[in-house]
């Protein structure tokens, strides 16, 4: 019987409501055995996380696996993509992880530019999601 894996998904709640998001991009993840094992059982929390660029590589900061935040881990991206967040940062966003796609043979993580809400924008995503669900 040949199974085909599912796509399990691990989502950043917190970064719809940190941050107004931009586009995505996809891209791999430099990892060992032992922190993929974590990432296919679930044990791995996306929140608090974000994404740096250092000597023009890109590397996801306080990822939270198992119980313990995990070192620095190197993420796979083209010269032209990492050039393209770095000029997007530089004109004051951030760079956000969305998703945590770790279903198939490849574990990748889905990052998009983010600009900072503030506390009135934020107070305003809470206000349309009542009205949304019904509340008033």
């Amino acid at each position: 019987m040949n199974k085909k894996p599912t796509n399990s998904v691990t989502v950043n709640r917190r970064a719809h409501f940190d941050y107004v998001l931009g586009d995505e991009l996809t891209v791999g993840m430099s990892l060992t055995g032992s922190e993929v094992r974590l990432i296919r059982d679930h044990h791995v929390q996306l929140k608090g996380s974000f994404v740096t660029i250092r000597n023009g590589e890109l590397w996801l900061n306080n990822l939270t696996l198992g119980a313990e935040v995990a070192p620095n881990i190197r993420l796979l991206a083209t010269k032209k993509q990492i050039i393209g967040l770095e000029r997007e940062k530089v004109a004051g966003s951030t760079i956000v992880p969305v998703k945590l796609l770790g279903g198939g043979r490849h574990i990748k993580l889905v990052i998009a530019i983010g600009r900072g809400k503030k506390k009135y924008d934020k107070r305003e995503t809470i206000k349309k999601r009542d009205i949304d669900r019904g509340r008033f």
